[in-house]
């Protein structure tokens, strides 16, 4: 009996032994990869404090005052020097004749900031659409940052209104195409030269931002046409006529968690001072809500113009338009990291709801369903099946099916 006895507790040590040097090897692996990490981050930062350049990737948490987490970058970057960006490009095909399929690299955007010192900072986007057939810059202001409840920012700047306007990288928004009516009745992307003073009273959870901008320009060859809010944009061209200035505000309340409310608004000149005497008013509210795998958003805009024949007799006076949209994300009970949102949009918008004169019907309604595949919150894949109908019976509807990729560093 002993001789049996010896093998089997000679094997009990062994395996407990080898249990425990398979924990013990566990565990180094662990504190290997700890370590790993932790010599990246280094590495990383050391990187950055070398060549004065933040390397590091986008924290999605940490957005200034509403602005995309790519624009955000240089307030939280480690060093002075940040560079960052987005990306995005589509093929589509419309059923109407006469259209073929077609892409587009539709957009290249560098991010640029400086910070001269932690109150002064340089932020600026260049823009290149198309391929390269047309390169702007977005904004390119300063900001001088005073306290949480105000700060100034001057320079030539994003236009505080609406949703989409200040969030308009690709993985901020679901859709192949940003909503039309944040395209022509917001004319996003929308940037002026102008000054702002913003800043958040948190006691009350509420942000706002309040300031002058460069006119809106509604005496442009576009008059009376769809486009017509959308031409009026000065931008960031060669001597941009800047006679009249326009009042810009915005208020936004975050006080129940995951919910957004808020409202903005522009008024000034509606025509640069040429003719004198027209003036424009503009406004929306908006609304966020978000709740795990759910999230849904809404907007109302409606534009006048008082004085509009003096515009043109074929000129707009009235427009207005809203959205919704709401998405789930299908992997959300999944155990992965990966995100599948399947979203459905509604649009109805009418830009020339009422003209000087005449009868121009440019109403229509726009319903959109698609989903987005992001194997990381940085990149998203998209594809949707858009179905546009005009209340206009001579306006051919059409259908038009999109897939698009986009990104943001």
């Amino acid at each position: 009996m002993k001789t049996i006895a010896f093998p089997a507790a000679l094997c009990a040590i062994m395996a407990t032994t080898a249990q425990s040097a398979g924990n013990e090897i566990t565990e180094l692996k662990a504190q290997i990869a700890a370590l790993e990490e932790k010599t990246d981050i280094l590495m990383e930062e050391t990187a950055s404090m070398k060549s004065g350049v933040e390397f590091g990737t986008i924290d999605e948490s940490q957005t200034l005052h509403g602005m995309g987490d790519g624009a955000s970058k240089v307030y939280y970057s480690k060093s002075p020097l940040s560079i960052g960006g987005y990306g995005e490009m589509y093929w589509a095909s419309e059923d109407r004749d006469g259209k073929d399929a077609y892409a587009d690299v539709y957009r290249f955007v560098p991010y640029i900031g400086y910070k001269f010192s932690d109150s002064i900072i340089l932020n600026t986007e260049i823009e290149i659409e198309h391929g390269g057939a047309k390169v702007v810059t977005e904004f390119m202001y300063l900001d001088f940052l005073i306290d949480k409840v105000f700060n100034v920012r001057v320079g030539h700047l994003l236009v505080p209104i609406g949703l989409t306007n200040l969030r308009h990288e690709p993985t901020l928004f679901n859709t192949v195409q940003r909503p039309d009516v944040e395209k022509y009745l917001i004319p996003s992307t929308w940037h002026e030269n102008g000054l702002l003073a913003y800043g958040e009273i948190e006691t009350a959870d509420l942000s706002y931002s309040v300031g002058l901008v460069n006119a809106l320009d509604f005496n442009n060859a576009d008059a009376g046409t769809y486009k017509w809010i959308r031409s009026g944009r000065a931008g960031a061209g060669e001597k941009a006529t800047m006679q009249r200035a326009a009042f810009v505000g915005r208020l936004d309340y975050r006080g129940v968690n995951g919910l957004l409310v808020g409202a903005s608004g522009y008024y000034g000149d509606g025509a640069q001072g040429r003719p004198a005497g027209t003036s424009a008013v503009m406004g929306d509210i908006h609304a966020v809500y978000e709740n795990g795998p759910f999230k849904a958003k809404a907007l109302y805009t409606m534009t006048k113009v008082r004085n509009a024949d003096k515009i043109a007799a074929t000129a707009a006076k009235e427009a207005y338009g809203y959205y919704v949209n709401a998405q789930y994300d299908l992997l959300s009970l999944a155990s992965t990291n990966h995100k599948l949102p399947l979203f459905m949009q509604y649009e109805q918008y009418d830009p020339t709801s009422e003209v000087v004169s005449g009868t121009v019907d440019n109403e229509l309604s726009s319903t959109v369903v698609g989903f987005n595949y992001l194997p990381q919150d940085q990149v998203v894949l998209k594809l949707d099946y858009t179905k546009k109908d005009y209340s206009d019976a001579a306006k051919e509807d059409y259908n038009t099916l999109s897939v698009g990729i986009g990104f943001v560093f």
